[in-house]
């Protein structure tokens, strides 16, 4: 496969195969060409060369319609869902059974019931539940069962657990496993190395638009695979130097809200704050209450050393607060808009004079911070969506860093992106410290968290459990142990009341 657009060749002579009954990762750097080559096998890109083959027939797709009949389905990072009808509907559309002119609903119904319990989705996936309604495991659901019951002979996932819980990704690895078992290829993308090892059967490897190495799983390492998509060693990936200063940039006394129950922590200038916990703890939501985008019932928030009052992402903004939110493509970004557009956003107040956007100056501040930052764009015009996962995290950066702020708040800042832009995102959090901002770090990767932060709070139920000082000295144990500590509470209490039941204390 050959493929090029304007001034990036992505694919450069690429082949690769794929076997009934494989799970074959495709692994690589964001930008890599995993995505070009998945839009290919869909039919939404035609390639400038080269030729899709299955049980020895050619074919070639000039539309995602023609790739799905030919038994090839790919699952992107965002699933495809109509809103407005409910999970069976979805699962079924374009192929409703019907009586006469209306839907057979009660076919439907049977159908789907029986294509979950054959696959142990029943009642985990609802199917009266609106298509608008669904969490983000069960979009992925509704895509994967809507492939099954077209008769798939090819599966792709594209990061499929980038939005998954623990317990939600095991059921998703026995679904592939079982899928594979019963004669289907399965292409799994993904960036977490952990999840490849565990689950696949050979190993695909990308780098600057080639195929650099095809391998079985069980002949490789995390290192081998880490060197084999960035060309070199990530070593000191954490490394940090000490920025810490004395005066405090952001303290929050006394928080409550919805999700919260009083909850107060200080960061200082130059210094990285770690906030960790499960899924639910608050994190995220105590985020958006220190930026004004959810309601604060009681509490104070102070940005250096004066009070602020904060209603709205504007006023926080004017206060000196920046948010790079989880969800990047959702929340913080306008994926249809300009890399310059996007990287100005925070800063339209003093592009604007009687009403209009000075776009010269507009763009003069804007390219100084997506240059600084390495954002590769073939220009300053470039749709963000259509940047990698890293590039788009960048010119969120890069939005901030032209507001000059003095609190910077990273929710998820590597959520879904590759190990080399990971290093590339850390060593920016870094220079950011030492040039003074002090950072809210909210990460669910433990030794992110324990390399990247100068100080860590745990939180669980809406409140903070503990804090421990970063450095070697702090263990996954300890932060798991404050993560749960209601739960491990609650079971020493239940212990000791089924002991004092059976009159053994």
């Amino acid at each position: 496969m050959t493929k090029s657009f304007p001034n990036v060749l992505a694919l450069r002579d690429v082949s690769i195969d794929v076997h009934p009954g494989e799970i074959l990762a495709l692994m690589g750097e964001n930008g890599a060409g995993k995505s070009t080559l998945l839009k290919i096998l869909s039919g939404d890109y035609q390639p400038d060369g080269g030729t899709v083959t299955r049980d020895g027939e050619s074919l070639v797709f000039a539309a995602p319609r023609e790739a799905r009949q030919a038994g090839i389905r790919v699952i992107y990072q965002e699933p495809e869902i109509i809103p407005g009808i409910d999970v069976a509907e979805n699962i079924y559309a374009g192929e409703l059974p019907m009586r006469g002119p209306f839907v057979d609903r009660a076919r439907l119904d049977a159908l789907v019931a029986e294509d979950l319990r054959r696959y142990g989705f029943e009642g985990v996936l609802p199917t009266n539940l609106m298509g608008d309604m669904l969490s983000s495991a069960q979009r992925q659901l509704v895509e994967i069962m809507r492939a099954l019951k077209s008769g798939v002979r090819v599966l792709a996932l594209d990061e499929p657990t980038s939005s998954l819980t623990d317990e939600e990704v095991e059921r998703l690895f026995t679904l592939v496993r079982r899928l594979r078992d019963e004669g289907v290829a399965i292409i799994y993308v993904s960036h977490r190395i952990n999840e490849i090892l565990r689950l696949a059967d050979r190993v695909a490897v990308m780098r600057d638009g080639k195929l650099v190495a095809a391998r079985a799983a069980s002949e490789l390492t995390q290192g081998e695979i880490v060197r084999l998509m960035v060309g070199r060693e990530l070593t000191d990936v954490f490394r940090r130097r000490p920025a810490v200063q004395d005066r405090v940039v952001l303290r929050a006394e006394g928080i409550r809200s919805d999700w919260h129950k009083g909850v107060d922590f200080e960061i200082h200038a130059g210094e990285v704050v770690g906030f960790a916990g499960l899924v639910g703890a608050g994190r995220t939501e105590l985020a958006k209450v220190i930026f004004g985008e959810l309601p604060r019932t009681a509490g104070k928030i102070s940005v250096d050393g004066r009070e602020a009052s904060i209603t709205s992402p504007t006023s926080a903004i004017r206060a000196g607060i920046g948010l790079a939110p989880e969800d990047r493509k959702r929340e913080g970004l306008v994926l249809i808009r300009s890399v310059i557009e996007n990287a100005s956003l925070a800063i339209l107040a003093r592009l604007t004079r009687f009403g209009f956007v000075q776009r010269r100056l507009e763009r003069r501040i804007g390219a100084e911070y997506v240059e600084r930052l390495a954002v590769k764009t073939p220009s300053l015009d470039q749709e963000v969506g259509k940047l990698s996962g890293g590039n788009q995290q960048k010119v969120v950066l890069a939005r901030w860093l032209a507001a000059k702020p003095k609190v910077l708040i990273l929710d998820e800042p590597t959520r879904g992106i590759d190990v080399g832009a990971k290093a590339e995102i850390y060593r920016l959090i870094d220079e950011l410290a030492n040039d003074g901002l002090g950072i809210m770090f909210i990460s669910s990767e433990l030794p992110e968290i324990l390399g990247m932060s100068d100080r860590i709070y745990v939180m669980q139920n809406g409140r903070i459990t503990g804090e421990l000082q970063g450095g070697e000295g702090v263990t996954e144990e300890q932060v798991l142990g404050l993560a749960m500590v209601d739960h491990l509470a609650m079971t020493a209490e239940q212990a000791k009341a089924a002991m004092e039941a059976e009159g053994q204390l």
